[in-house]
């Protein structure tokens, strides 16, 4: 790229382009090298909007953590509606979109992820789906439509293991009946003994 031309939104130019690689190549090929030349932007460009490679990777994670902030919102707005079971289902498959399970792989592939404070306990992204499930279970116990002494902690432990194993795989999404069986069996007893 030619010196002296404005590029417009670099930080979210250079998040899409390590995103790209990140999906067509995997954590181990995502070098400052390879997002520039994926961004078609000289390599300075992303040392002129972060301290250095590893921070770029930081905030790469934090802007996925970001958007799940609105789709926490949105499960929990949910409460009440359809059964448990499908929309958990559909929470999981919009979780896990191919880069959710991209950035997991990258946290645990690099150290210096890994060892940064983050807001959750555990690896980022799976810890605030967990939180995040357990938000959504609560408001649905609340309601009475799972048992009042439901863990809902561990259902959602439970739901984001179950789910990021399904999910890993980068070349096959899981069956959506396979996923909804999954999410009933992890769900049974504490849906069950609400009937009791």
């Amino acid at each position: 790229m030619p010196t002296g031309v404005h590029i417009r939104d670099a930080r979210q130019q250079l998040f899409d382009a390590a995103e790209r690689v990140l999906l067509r190549d995997g954590a181990s090929a995502l070098t400052s090298r390879a997002v520039t030349a994926e961004a078609g932007v000289a390599k300075g460009v992303l040392h002129r909007h972060f301290a250095d490679f590893d921070a770029f990777l930081a905030e790469l994670v934090q802007d996925r953590l970001n958007r799940m902030t609105d789709q926490s919102a949105a499960l929990r707005a949910s409460a009440g509606t359809g059964t448990v079971t499908d929309t958990l289902t559909t929470a999981l498959t919009e979780l896990f979109d191919p880069v959710a399970v991209a950035i997991v792989g990258l946290v645990i592939f690099r150290d210096e992820l890994r060892a940064r404070p983050w807001r959750g306990q555990g690896i980022p992204v799976l810890a605030e789906a967990a939180a995040m499930f357990a938000g959504y279970l609560a408001e649905e116990r609340a309601l009475g439509r799972i048992a009042a002494d439901a863990d809902v902690d561990s259902l959602a432990l439970s739901l984001i293991g179950s789910g990021h194993l399904l999910f890993a795989d980068r070349a096959n999404r899981p069956d959506p009946v396979a996923l909804g069986q999954v999410v009933e069996t992890v769900l049974a007893d504490a849906v069950q003994r609400r009937l009791l």
